[in-house]
């Protein structure tokens, strides 16, 4: 489309595997020791906390209301505009030993901006048992769907590829958990979201890189495991770039313009997609490459037809295919 081929690259993407392997391993144990020592930075999402909506007369500006909220006891207070620039929500965490109501109480008495009269159209208070429910139930999400990736990819593919796509899915999410454990960045509803969006980024990318490499295993003959597998990578790194590339302009754009209710889900989906698409040419692959992954583990055994009738039959659907993408 832009007159671009990067599948006529020749890059040896399997040449480091073991530098590959041994980097990501590294980065992966650094993210486990911050989410098990340093923890999470939760939000009222989790924790528990009180969630206010205000109108104001007049336009309002966010950042004193923030500053007035940090010098007066909620430093992690999260507000923003909904509806208008005269409508302002406003969520922090609960203070221990105060009440509900002296919690609203004190915050209403913060935000108040002189003769720009506010009321207070709504205000909830989210008890910690409820936070704790929301904890729960999201770690019930991410093994939901890493069980089901793992059923989904055992069916298609060789186990040893299962494995790589699974471990290679399972690195992307412990690098963004553990970057947001390490610089504290709150953790709420959005970023789980985004946990969740990352999981099913990484495998659709990897699954498209491992199709390319069992169409090569099966058609190309008298290579390596590694050489088919750099071919696999060549071939597929244009879609990998291009997407990935699209993918990431969308999500800078909503970090810097979507606020700040954003904010948090666009910086997960940087990190994710980052680590998605490293993963899908390095992690996952390379995987599968070190547990020793062959051609005959892939080579179809078709029921009535001799070993030559299936790979000619093969050879000519990848022409096919390779045909309508303009490569041949």
């Amino acid at each position: 489309m832009f007159g671009i081929k990067l599948y006529d690259t020749n890059i040896r993407f399997m040449h480091y595997q073991k530098l590959w392997m041994w980097m990501s391993l590294v980065i992966t144990a650094i993210c486990l020791v911050g989410i098990g020592v340093k923890g999470f930075n939760f939000g009222i999402d989790f924790t528990g906390g009180l969630a206010v909506e205000v109108s104001y007369q007049q336009p309002v500006e966010l950042e004193p209301i923030r500053t007035a909220l940090a010098n007066n006891g909620f430093e992690q207070a999260v507000v923003q505009h909904f509806g208008s620039t005269h409508d302002v929500m406003i969520r922090a965490a609960a203070q221990s030993g105060v009440s509900a109501k002296d919690l609203t109480e004190k915050m209403v008495s913060v935000i108040a901006q002189g003769d720009n009269a506010s009321t207070i159209r709504r205000t909830e208070f989210v008890g910690p048992q409820v936070g704790d429910e929301l904890a729960s139930d999201g770690v019930m999400a991410l093994l939901a769907a890493f069980i089901i990736i793992t059923i989904y990819v055992a069916l298609r593919y060789e186990v040893r590829f299962s494995l790589g796509a699974i471990l290679g899915v399972l690195h992307d999410a412990v690098i963004v958990a553990g970057l947001f454990a390490w610089f504290g960045w709150l953790v709420d509803l959005s970023v789980l979201a985004a946990l969740l969006a990352v999981i099913g980024y990484s495998i659709n990318d990897t699954i498209v890189v491992f199709d390319r490499v069992r169409e090569n295993f099966r058609t190309q003959r008298g290579y390596s495991p590694a050489q088919v597998m750099d071919a696999a990578l060549n071939q597929t790194l244009s879609r990998t770039t291009m997407t990935s590339f699209v993918t990431l302009l969308v999500v800078i754009v909503l970090f810097f313009t979507g606020g700040e209710a954003l904010h948090l889900f666009s910086l997960a989906m940087i990190i994710g997609i980052a680590a998605g698409t490293y993963s899908s040419i390095y992690v996952a692959s390379s995987l599968a490459l070190g547990l020793g992954i062959t051609q005959e583990d892939l080579v179809r055994k078709d029921k009535g037809k001799d070993k030559q009738s299936v790979e000619e039959d093969l050879k000519a659907d990848f022409l096919r295919k390779e045909q309508a993408r303009g490569v041949v």
